[in-house]
């Protein structure tokens, strides 16, 4: 596949058209060996070795990576003020990568970040119906048949009810474990939480992504979300070894088999 050279160095990660060119204008850029023809020169990445100073050139035309996204960071591409999760990406790194779905600011765990369109569209899809699991803590006295709510949908002021989901409260939380939690994931401005206050780990699965959704559910029912992960995506679970704010590079075909779509 033949390709200009300075879109194959901006895609690639190393800057802009306009300063990819003055790479090769100052001779930092070399094909096979020899100085770059120019901007316009066209390569076949799979049959020449390209090299910014003195370092391989490795392209690809679709990139993947799984991100344990820590709390505090934009789920977006890009802003002009603020990081954004795929900032977060080691360098270099394409240009055109982005996150797949979003979680909230507070909302830290497993994210996707990639260039494929067709792979989100076939995550993202409602028909797909892709589970999602999450962790919270919540504050309030949750109903008994929580179980049985969250199966028959809940109106969170939408147009419909949420479609039906699984919940499972796994355990009762001390106040001063919920503010080392916090603490442990950087999250500087921890939700009030009055001592003696009812707070519990539940783990809630998704097969749909409304604004805020897990927070509006347990809002309807009383209670507050106080903090969320994100722990997997249909088969694909957050590597254990994989540290908040870190990010893992994966094939496509890893990423299908774990996936399981």
């Amino acid at each position: 596949m033949l390709i200009r050279l300075d879109k194959l160095l901006a895609d690639a990660g190393y800057g802009t058209r306009s300063q990819v060119r003055g790479y090769i204008k100052k001779k930092c850029v070399t094909v096979d060996g020899q100085p770059a023809q120019g901007p316009e020169q066209k390569v076949d990445i799979t049959s020449v070795s390209v090299e910014v100073n003195g370092q391989p050139v490795f392209y690809e035309t679709e990139s993947y990576y799984i991100l344990n996204k820590p709390s505090g960071i934009l789920s977006a591409s890009r802003d002009g003020r603020e990081k954004t999760v795929v900032d977060l990406i080691p360098e270099p790194k394409r240009r055109d990568l982005f996150p797949v779905g979003r979680l909230d600011r507070d909302t830290v765990g497993l994210l996707l970040i990639t260039n494929d369109g067709r792979l989100s569209n076939r995550l993202l899809a409602p028909g797909k119906h892709v589970e999602k699991t999450y962790r919270a803590i919540v504050a309030g006295e949750l109903p008994e048949n929580l179980t049985e709510i969250f199966a028959e949908g809940i109106d969170i002021g939408d147009d419909a009810l949420t479609a039906s989901s699984g919940v499972n409260v796994l355990e009762a939380v001390e106040r001063e474990e919920y503010l080392t939690c916090c603490t442990e994931n950087g999250i500087s401005a921890p939700a009030e939480v009055e001592e003696g206050e009812a707070l519990h780990r539940v783990e809630v699965v998704l097969t749909e992504g409304r604004y805020h959704e897990i927070k509006r559910m347990f809002e309807a029912l009383g209670c507050r979300v106080v903090f969320l992960e994100r722990t997997a995506m249909a088969g694909l679970t957050l590597p254990a070894d994989l540290a908040r704010g870190q990010a893992r590079k994966m094939t496509k075909e890893e990423l299908i088999k774990n996936l399981g779509i």
